[in-house]
């Protein structure tokens, strides 16, 4: 995340009135199947997309940082294979979704590069956000991707995903994402606009919940019940969504799909229901790395490099002057000072037989010493708390 222009500050603190769109700096769209093909037909709402691609272009624009998590490979496969309609079995949607995929993400590719902009798939499994080598590798994926200014286009990677290692959907999906990445705001487009009081069905008195502080039994109670912990789509799993993101410091936005440039839609005042959060996702990661994950080691670093983590840097090879433990990479691991007192914690870049081989060098030699090119930091500065903080 080395971007070079001024990008939009992140929000910090209690939000005390609905926020606006383009105050988020990193936004985390969410495109259900239902919005992105005609389910009669099987054909590509091209023109729907068309809209949404123009609105991302003009946040893009803005330097906002914009992933997309879009369902649609099963629907387009379907049409594309004379598929009959109905359920189908497990290695029948695997193989649906590995034709699928390559005309969705050509769908995307071919809508953004109208604006100039780059697509890049990803496809993750659960383990990919749940298992920690798994989870850092993806997240570095995704941040040079925007680090380059393309759109990820992300996805459940349905051609190996089962129902034991399945997010279920995509709405838990794109939280999941969203927390990954930091982003600070999640945008679930949906069939309906927003969150209503009760069921909204003709002839009854259902409002719009236009703002949701938190998230209470009275809200879960307002979506209805949840037939199994993997159902599918449905308000239910947007509200878990919910519980997902705004933990981790990200708001997140209900709104409606049906319409024509949604994004745009939500600027101008459509409706739609704003979860908040009074965190951010920067200090709520922070709080995670202090407090909730237990040290497997140390790293001693020098004067200068204590200086330097003071400022706001990363913590680089050259600064560290000793190793003690036995980490992986991911792992937490405490910062001591040249007198051994301890300034911070943070996640590791390397294990630890490798951060002892690249101790006290620069960053550059790590290739020649490692075999292999990793990353130029030891502990990222979005990966680390000091003390004080």
């Amino acid at each position: 995340m080395l971007h070079t222009a001024r990008k939009p500050p992140r929000l910090s603190g209690p939000m005390t009135q609905t926020p606006s769109l383009k105050s988020f700096r990193r936004i985390v769209v969410k495109v259900g199947s239902s919005l992105l093909v005609d389910s009669a037909a099987g054909n590509l709402k091209r023109a729907w997309l068309a809209s949404l691609a123009a609105d991302i272009a003009e946040l893009h624009k803005e330097k906002r940082d914009i992933l997309v998590v879009s369902s649609g490979a099963i629907a387009l496969a379907r049409a594309s294979l004379r598929l009959p309609p109905g359920s189908l079995r497990l290695e029948e949607a695997q193989a649906a979704a590995a034709v699928g995929q390559i005309e969705l993400a050509r769908s995307w590719s071919e809508s953004l590069s109208a604006h100039g902009i780059a697509a890049g798939q990803v496809l993750l499994t659960l383990g990919d956000t749940e298992e920690r080598r798994r989870y850092l590798n993806a997240r570095e994926t995704i941040d040079k991707l925007l680090e380059w200014r393309s759109v990820p286009v992300i996805n459940e990677n349905d051609t190996v995903a089962t129902t034991e290692i399945r997010y279920g959907d995509n709405d838990r999906l794109a939280a999941r994402v969203a927390t990954m990445t930091s982003a600070d705001l999640l945008v679930l487009l949906s069939d309906i606009d927003g969150l209503y009081d009760k069921p909204p069905v003709t002839g009854n008195d259902a409002k719009l919940v236009p703002v949701v502080p938190r998230i209470t039994r009275e809200i879960e109670a307002m979506a209805g019940a949840s037939g199994s912990e993997l159902s599918r789509g449905g308000m239910v799993t947007k509200i878990e969504a919910g519980k997902i993101a705004t933990a981790a410091g990200t708001h997140m936005v209900i709104a409606s799909g049906r319409v024509m440039n949604p994004l745009r839609a939500i600027i101008d005042g459509a409706p739609c229901t704003w979860f908040l959060t009074p965190a951010n996702p920067v200090t709520s990661r922070k709080r995670w790395i202090a407090g909730s994950l237990v040290p497997r080691g140390a790293i001693f670093v020098d004067a200068g490099a204590v200086k330097a983590l003071r400022s706001g840097k990363s913590l680089l090879p050259a600064g560290v002057t000793k190793i003690e433990g036995a980490f992986e990479r991911g792992d937490a691991v405490i910062l001591r000072d040249p007198e051994g007192a301890e300034i911070g914690r943070g996640l590791i870049a390397y294990d630890a037989g490798d951060a002892d081989k690249i101790k006290g060098r620069s960053s550059a030699d790590a290739l020649t010493i490692l075999g292999f090119s990793g990353r130029t930091e030891m502990i990222h500065r979005d990966d680390l708390v000091l003390g004080g903080e």
